[in-house]
């Protein structure tokens, strides 16, 4: 059995020292990820909305590198939305500069009441490729 193995990005921020989880954890070929916000190095908020989702992504894609993993790697995304049908469009925009070409992840969307002073989480599955494995 695999045991699992912790992961943080090389600029880890406050939020994960705070609240006591990990960035992700890697088991085996599978890293999953916890929800990233768009939160700062010291863990505040990114005031503006399209600058928090992007950050969110940014703070997922550093995540996803300190396991050996990119966008490309990613089985199942799950993001949280505080007012979804007003935060579409923006996210939707977002979404496509990232994942502009198919194949695109599979993808479940849930709209949530609060998110710790946030307004965007996501969080995934990626599967670590082969050359990143143990």
């Amino acid at each position: 059995m695999t045991k699992p193995e912790p992961v943080f990005p090389a600029n880890r921020h406050a939020l994960y020292e705070q609240h006591g989880y990990s960035a992700a954890i890697r088991t085996g070929d599978l890293l999953f990820v916890s929800g990233q916000v768009g939160s700062r190095e010291d863990g505040t908020p990114e005031p503006d909305f399209e600058a928090q989702v992007r950050r969110a992504f940014a703070n997922l894609e550093a995540t996803l590198a300190a396991a050996g993993c990119s966008f490309a790697d990613l089985v199942d995304v799950t993001s949280f939305h505080t007012d979804p049908e007003n935060q579409f469009e923006t996210i939707m925009k977002v979404k496509a500069d990232i994942f502009s070409a198919p194949p695109y992840p599979n993808w479940t969307a849930v709209g949530v009441t609060w998110l710790a002073c946030f307004d965007f989480e996501i969080k995934v599955i990626a599967r670590v490729p082969a050359t990143q494995q143990i």
